[in-house]
């Protein structure tokens, strides 16, 4: 564990932070879908990686009130991104599931950033390369703890 009282680890951890904030913020600019907030992008996301889920276990994997993914939900729901079907076993509670239309605009989506992060990557020295690409699975560990 990173020891925030020792200068190198403080100072790694305020870079990391630093850097994948700025990241994530150039990367959301890579939307092909100006009219979805990245709060839907990601419920799109997370019903992509996990599948059909209930509004309440996607309000617990995206951080967020379940009121807050109600209304969420009613969007996506109104742009054609997703449905509500009846819960297969409880007929009082709905499943959410995307739709074509979303798996399509997410894979243009996926297309767009990653050709954007590529052509970023560009950039780099095949030293710096190759610590990135070892680097990315304890990044993305670290994005699903």
């Amino acid at each position: 564990m990173p020891d925030l009282m020792h200068d190198a680890d403080a100072a790694a951890v305020n870079a990391l932070r630093s850097s994948v904030m700025r990241l994530s913020r150039r990367l959301r600019h890579q939307n092909v879908d100006e009219s979805l907030s990245p709060t839907e992008m990601s419920v799109l996301g997370t019903l992509a990686r996990c599948g059909s889920a209930g509004p309440g276990e996607l309000a617990r994997k995206e951080h967020v009130q379940p009121p807050s993914m109600t209304r969420i939900i009613a969007m996506l729901e109104a742009k054609g991104l997703v449905r509500l079907e009846p819960h297969p076993e409880d007929r009082r509670q709905k499943i959410v599931t995307q739709t074509e239309q979303a798996e399509s605009m997410l894979a243009a989506s996926r297309s767009k950033r990653n050709v954007w992060l590529a052509e970023l990557a560009g950039g780099l020295d095949e030293e710096e390369w190759a610590k990135l690409r070892e680097a990315a699975p304890v990044l993305e560990k670290l994005a699903h703890l």
